[in-house]
Order: structure tokens, then C-alpha cells, then sequence
């Protein structure tokens, strides 16, 4: 215990130094070091470090004086003494293929938050060639991080080398599988709502845009669209397939025909099938009705507010990292929680105009 706190004490001392500048006008300035706890609080340099990293070797009297002697100190602990201290860095790793996508930089910020509020930090590392997800694990393994969330697209690359991973591991957007942790969202559940509202508005048929299709969350949501259909006793239409930007929703438009009912798989591609269709002079919703999926921030502020399906992204942050520092404590990290959506109805549908009556 003794070299322990040594070296802690030495770690803590060779970052105040890294720290300090070499000249300054006002005087040096000294970094608060267990010592200096220690001495306000009048207990032993082991005691702190026992409050440090959460010891239950100390009474709550004696915690409680250690810990406003720290933030009268404003003392931080080192994050690579307290790593030594303990085995672990409080850093968890991300990875995703790209961060331009709307589904993945919302992913990003929920993960973000739910990490900092378990005192968790943050290492993002983005595939820089796709198939490069071994090369992403080795360096989030170099970096040190106690376990690795894995997003969306990259999680089809990730189930081939989870083996190799060698941390503690959750996909988002995943078959569940054994070998790690799955969060999901219920895309399918969500695309049966959808095409189910459209058909209750009397409209024959739904058209598709689906993602692409190496895709989990695309192929679900594709998935939910036919059983839709099915049940209704509706022949599924061809599918038209987009890469999740407006730009490729605007270019598929002219695909769908004279549909008067589409379901796009994301409000990004949704956009842009509002985009052509009123270059086409075709209204929305009286010659034909759009949905979404995802519910992005902007969605009630296009025109018309779109129709989509909500995917609740703080939710599945707050799981995707629950569920990983519940591996990285040693409990059970394989299993599938799926988080529900919810069909949310503004002015981009309507009854159809057509000879079909209501659903």
C-alpha cells in the first residue's frame, strides 16, 4: 500500500511539473496534490487515496471532511494515478464509421452525456477505411479505455471481429449475439406504424425509400414495411434505395412514380422527396402523403412539419453506456434491449384522394 501511494504521490507530483509554465508574471502556480488534502483534512495520505477511489475502508464522518477538503482545494485526481490505483481509466471508446450521419452524431452526444454523468470519459475513434474496425479496436485498446461502444453501421463489421476485441463490448443497432452487449432500437415496430398510419388514411399502396443496404437499422425499418403491407393483403412495390442524405432522397424521387403514399427510412431522405416533389408540383399532403423516421430536431420545421417515427437516442444512449460499464464491473454484458419509438403525426399526410375509402 505504501509504494502505492509513492506512486501516486511521484505521478501526482510529475503533472504539476507538466503543468507548470516555465515563466510566469504572476507568480508559479502549484497543482493540489494528495498531500495538501490530506494536511487540511488532518488524516493520512492513504486515507484520501482511499476516498479517491471510493473505498468503503472509510467512515462517512471522515469521507465527508476528506471530501470538502478537496473541493476547498479544488483538488482533481490524477486520471493516470487513479488508473494505477485501480486497473481502470474511466474512458470508454466509440466507434462508428462516420460522424456525418444525423442517426450518429445524435448517438455521439447521448453517449456523451451518459458517460459524464458516470464520471466516464470519452475516446471516439471513426473507421478510417471501411473493414478497418480490428485497426479501431487496437487503438482503443492502446489508448487504454475500459470498454467500447460500437454504432449503427459498424456494427456489422464489428460482430465479424469481436473476437479480437478483447473489451468489454456493446453494439447499437445489432442482432443480438452472445459475445457482447445490443442495444436496438425497434426500427421495424416503428415502420409498421408508419405504413399502417398511411394505410388507415386510405391510400392503396406505400411506397419505400429505404436506407442502404448494408444496414441494420435500414433493413429493419425495411423489414416492418412489408410485414405491414403483408397484413394488409398489399403487394409490396419495388424498393428505392438512398444513402440516409436529402441529396440522395431528392435524386430517388422520380422512382417512386406517382405514388401517393411513401415512407422514407430516415426524415434526412424524407427531406428530399419533399424537396423533389415540389419541384414536380406535386403537394404534400394532398397528392401524397410522406413519413419519416427518426424525429431529428428540424423535422417539425419542414414543409410542411413532416410525419415521422421517434427514435429515442437519449434512450439508447443511456443503455448502450449502462450496459457497457455494467461489463466493464464485471456483470452480464450479452443480451438484446430494445427501446420502443412512437409514430409522431403532423401535416405531411392526409386522407388520400383517391377512390379508395379509409382503412
Amino acid at each position: 500500500m505504501d509504494r502505492d501511494i509513492r506512486a501516486l504521490e511521484r505521478l501526482e507530483r510529475e503533472a504539476a511539473r507538466a503543468e507548470r509554465p516555465e515563466r510566469r508574471l504572476v507568480g508559479p502556480v502549484k497543482r493540489v496534490s494528495m498531500a495538501d488534502v490530506a494536511a487540511l483534512a488532518g488524516v493520512s495520505g492513504q486515507t484520501v487515496s482511499r476516498v479517491v477511489n471510493d473505498s468503503p475502508r472509510v467512515d462517512p464522518d471522515t469521507r465527508a471532511r476528506v471530501e470538502a477538503a478537496m473541493e476547498r482545494l479544488g483538488y482533481r485526481p490524477h486520471r493516470a494515478a487513479r488508473a494505477l490505483r485501480t486497473g481502470r481509466t474511466h474512458t470508454i471508446g466509440l466507434v462508428a464509421e462516420t460522424l456525418a450521419t444525423v442517426g450518429n452524431s445524435r448517438m455521439l452526444q447521448a453517449v456523451a452525456d451518459a458517460a459524464s454523468a458516470r464520471g466516464y470519459a470519452l475516446t471516439v475513434v471513426t473507421l478510417g477505411a471501411p473493414g478497418d474496425i480490428a485497426a479501431a479496436f487496437e487503438r482503443l485498446r492502446d489508448q487504454g479505455v475500459d470498454g467500447a461502444i460500437v454504432l449503427n453501421e459498424a456494427t456489422v463489421l464489428a460482430r465479424g471481429a469481436a473476437a479480437s476485441a478483447d473489451l468489454a463490448l456493446v453494439v447499437v443497432d445489432s442482432p443480438a449475439d452472445p459475445r457482447f452487449g445490443v442495444v436496438a432500437t425497434d426500427h421495424a415496430g416503428g415502420a409498421r406504424a408508419a405504413v399502417d398510419h398511411l394505410l388507415s388514411l386510405g391510400h392503396p399502396a406505400v411506397h419505400h425509400l429505404a436506407g442502404p443496404a448494408t444496414s441494420f437499422a435500414a433493413a429493419e425499418r425495411e423489414r416492418g414495411w412489408r410485414e405491414a403491407l403483408a397484413a394488409a393483403g398489399i403487394a409490396a412495390p419495388d424498393v428505392v434505395r438512398g444513402d440516409w442524405t436529402a441529396a440522395s432522397g431528392r435524386e430517388a424521387a422520380s422512382a417512386l412514380g406517382a405514388a401517393s403514399a411513401v415512407f422514407a427510412a430516415n426524415d434526412q431522405m424524407a427531406l428530399g422527396v419533399l424537396h423533389a416533389l415540389a419541384d414536380a408540383g406535386r403537394r404534400v399532403p394532398e397528392d401524397v402523403s410522406v413519413v419519416g423516421f427518426d424525429d431529428v430536431a428540424d423535422a417539425a420545421d419542414y414543409r410542411p412539419p413532416l410525419t415521422t417515427v421517434r427514435q429515442d437516442f437519449d434512450e439508447l444512449g443511456e443503455r448502450a453506456v449502462a450496459t457497457v460499464v455494467a461489463a466493464i464491473d464485471g456483470g452480464a454484458e450479452s443480451g438484446l434491449s430494445t427501446v420502443p419509438t412512437r409514430l409522431v403525426v403532423r401535416e405531411s399526410t392526409a386522407m388520400s384522394s383517391g377512390p379508395n375509402p379509409p382503412r
